[in-house]
């Protein structure tokens, strides 16, 4: 059974940098591509970043452009989103997501941008 674990949450105050990473197991991860998905409090999922399998052609939301990065390292099956100059309007539970033959969801980190 395929699974993904995300980890590298945490509180942080406005300005300040956080780096997630997004463990897979149980399936090829080199055949999906990735994406990293937020949901803020009270309101709805929100994509934040896409990567292809082969690790070509990041995308990302508009108001993330330029402040967040995200990657991959297939050799170690392992998802990242590197942040900074985060703000409060950043703060959500991240989650990654694996789309291929099967569609894959990790459980979340939780980012707080706070002072």
């Amino acid at each position: 059974e395929g699974q993904l674990v995300e980890s590298g949450g945490g509180l942080v105050q406005p300005g300040g940098s956080l780096s997630l990473s997004c463990a897979a197991s149980g399936f090829t991860f080199n055949a999906y591509a990735m994406s990293w998905v937020r949901q803020a409090p009270g309101k709805g999922l929100e994509w934040v970043a896409f990567i292809q399998n082969g690790g070509g052609s990041p995308t990302y939301k508009d108001s993330v452009k330029g402040r967040f990065t995200i990657s991959r390292d297939n050799a170690k099956n392992t998802l990242y989103l590197q942040m900074s100059g985060l703000k409060p309007e950043d703060t959500a539970r991240y989650y990654c997501v694996g789309f291929g033959s099967s569609g894959y969801w990790g459980r979340g980190t939780q980012v707080t941008v706070s002072s």
